[in-house]
């Protein structure tokens, strides 16, 4: 592997030092093999492959590091949660994985701290410490098994920040939560969503959530995901002001 070779190094004075003194903090044990962390916290934007032309980033551990997470969640609700049924679960699990809260233990973790990478922060995306903390669960996965991969999910994740009583009562979706209630309540909606870049580097949209015809809340953000949600999230809020709050609790 030329690249993991060529930064791979001994002393700790220097950054590959500092790379295996922090990263060992993070994850609590010795690795036995660096290059798969190495590997997953390389970004794109290096441009750096193996002598057969294999890219070398962590896209490829984020993706390994997603199955195994949701592996691993999936069989904590499934022992911890032995009333729920399926639905249950799937709705649990998606709290626990959602982006936002990965994104957050990466920050906490300071896993950016860890990325090669030749482009500045800000065009590294939202997701990024998420993303990395997904990464490392893969090359962890790869370094030491699932026992070890469990250890650090159940370390960094479950035992942190998962309590069942408080998730259940968190909304992750205000849009799906807006569209049954229209639905229940036989109200037409409708999100209208156009580009708007302004005088933004950066593409943005605007969206416009109506109900019969009439506007109910506005948004503006970098992708048409955020800003329906957004829109969706000031318009469950604006409905409360209008009807009784229970009437949204579906």
């Amino acid at each position: 592997m030329n690249f993991i070779n060529k930064l791979f190094g001994k002393s700790r004075s220097n950054p590959n030092g500092i790379f295996y003194e922090n990263l060992q903090k993070i994850i609590g044990f010795k690795p036995r093999d660096y290059s798969h962390y190495f590997r997953a916290f390389t970004h794109a934007s290096m441009q750096e492959k193996e002598a057969d032309g294999t890219d070398v980033n962590y896209e490829r551990l984020e993706f390994l590091g997603d199955s195994v997470l949701n592996t691993v969640i999936s069989g904590y609700l499934f022992k911890n949660a032995p009333q729920g049924n399926e639905g249950y679960l799937t709705v649990m699990r998606s709290k626990i994985v959602s982006r936002k809260h990965l994104n957050h233990i990466g920050e906490e973790l300071g896993l950016l701290q860890l990325l090669m990478r030749k482009i500045p922060d800000h065009q590294l995306g939202k997701s990024i410490t998420g993303n990395l903390f997904e990464s490392l669960i893969g090359a962890i996965y790869l370094d030491r098994g699932y026992v070890f991969s469990e250890k650090f999910i159940h370390k960094c994740l479950i035992e942190e920040y998962v309590k069942l009583d408080e998730l259940e009562k968190r909304v992750t979706s205000y849009k799906s939560l807006v569209i049954k209630w229209c639905q229940k309540n036989k109200y037409d909606f409708n999100f209208c969503t156009k580009s708007d870049d302004g005088c933004d580097e950066q593409q943005h949209f605007s969206v416009c959530f109506y109900i019969d015809n009439e506007i109910v809340s506005k948004a503006r953000e970098t992708s048409k995901k955020r800003a329906e949600e957004k829109a969706a999230k000031r318009a469950y809020y604006a409905l409360q002001n209008r009807i009784k709050t229970r009437e949204l609790n579906i």
